[in-house]
């Protein structure tokens, strides 16, 4: 069953671009266009398409309330195309508040090395959230903050907006209805005892959104260094740490090149860079460096510094390969796992896309598969500090 897609701008020339790109590939069938935000809105009530493609500024109503209106009253997966400038980036963060999956630079040029790779990424993409139907989306549910002690990271927390869950079924489902807030108890988590000196999480499609539910949750006194390597181009990291930061009560920053990792702190990888750590005397310290390998699909890379922290860490580190396409963060993960590290993996239900984690799953290197609502009480647990 062919994936149906909505494609959402205000340019004639984009529309037509994207819909030429899209139905080359047989397993995708676009079903119309809009032409603005209010339209799109309409037709998606109208048509329930699988997919919908959608421009960040148009006129009469933009992409970010587009998206919020049709999250209200007909949920879909929804893949914004974004200019990678600063004002893009912050603009295609809050489409992804608002509730859409992924997004992709607006220029294919700058989706991959050639043309023909931007085209199979666009493609592969829209059929990777279009298969992954969801039978419910439900605004992000984060736990309510307590009104927080001083930080010793510098700053307050501010309130958070909530994560999104979701259930999944094997076929297209138009069936679409928006979901009662989520009741589910908590599980109940036993720590093993292990200790560990390094956190790493890996993540790619629907990352942004299950960082932020994980990282909210973790208190100021988290114990040890954080790693965040999330498939993300490099205008949109230092927007995207920015972001966390201002809502995390640990500190989140963009890794540079040198940085002394400290307990407290999460360090994202650059965009377009990889992030890899060293240890230098009795310390551990990130080298952040351009990667002009044409065998490393991914700039940064999760295989790139799990094995570097396998390497610095041996087996103290817990590791999380959280939803994405593809496999990256398997051989990283296994490296990790051969020198005794702890691997988790996000559960199928509730990644947008069950590549990375399964793929860690399939080749037995993950201990525990983990629901994203669950994966903070359950770091917070094996670490103590629950």
């Amino acid at each position: 069953m062919a994936v149906k897609v909505l494609v959402v701008d205000d340019s004639s020339f984009f529309r037509r671009r994207v819909s030429e790109i899209l139905e080359k590939d047989t397993g995708i069938e676009v079903i119309d266009f809009a032409v603005n935000g209010q339209e799109a809105v309409e037709k998606a009530s109208k048509l329930r398409p699988d997919v919908i493609t959608m421009d960040v500024e148009m006129p009469v109503l933009d992409g970010i309330s587009a998206v919020k209106k049709i999250m209200q009253s007909n949920p879909t997966p929804i893949l914004m195309f974004s200019s990678l400038t600063r004002e893009g980036a912050s603009a295609t963060l809050d489409a992804l508040d608002a509730g859409a999956v992924d997004f992709l630079p607006k220029k294919f040029e700058d989706i991959a090395r050639n043309s023909e790779e931007a085209i199979r990424a666009l493609q592969n993409k829209v059929k990777e959230i279009g298969r992954k139907r969801v039978s419910r989306f439900t605004r992000p549910i984060s736990p309510t903050k307590p009104a927080a002690a001083p930080s010793t990271t510098g700053f307050s927390p501010k309130p958070v907006s909530s994560t999104r869950s979701s259930s999944t079924v094997a076929q297209p489902d138009r069936s679409f209805q928006k979901a009662a807030p989520e009741t589910t108890p908590q599980r109940s988590f036993k720590a093993s005892g292990k200790s560990y000196q390094l956190v790493a999480i890996g993540t790619s499609t629907g990352g942004p959104v299950a960082l932020q539910t994980i990282l909210t949750q973790l208190p100021a006194n988290f114990p040890h260094p954080i790693l965040l390597i999330q498939h993300m181009p490099a205008a949109f990291t230092p927007a995207f740490a920015q972001r966390l930061n201002s809502l995390c009560k640990i500190k989140v920053k963009e890794a540079e090149q040198g940085d002394r990792l400290m307990p407290g702190v999460a360090y994202l990888a650059p965009g377009g860079k990889q992030m890899m750590v060293e240890s230098r005397g009795g310390s551990k310290t990130l080298k952040v460096f351009e990667d002009d390998s044409p065998r490393i699909t991914y700039k940064p890379c999760v295989d790139v510094t799990f094995a570097s922290a396998a390497k610095a860490y041996s087996g103290d580190v817990l590791a999380i390969v959280l939803t994405g396409m593809g496999a990256d963060g398997r051989d990283g993960a296994r490296m990790l796992k051969q020198v005794g590290a702890t691997i988790w993996a996000q559960d199928e239900k509730t990644c947008v896309v069950y590549g990375m984690p399964q793929a860690v799953a399939a080749a037995g290197l993950s201990s525990e598969s983990l629901a994203l609502q669950d994966v903070a009480l359950r770091i917070n647990k094996e670490l103590g500090i629950a």
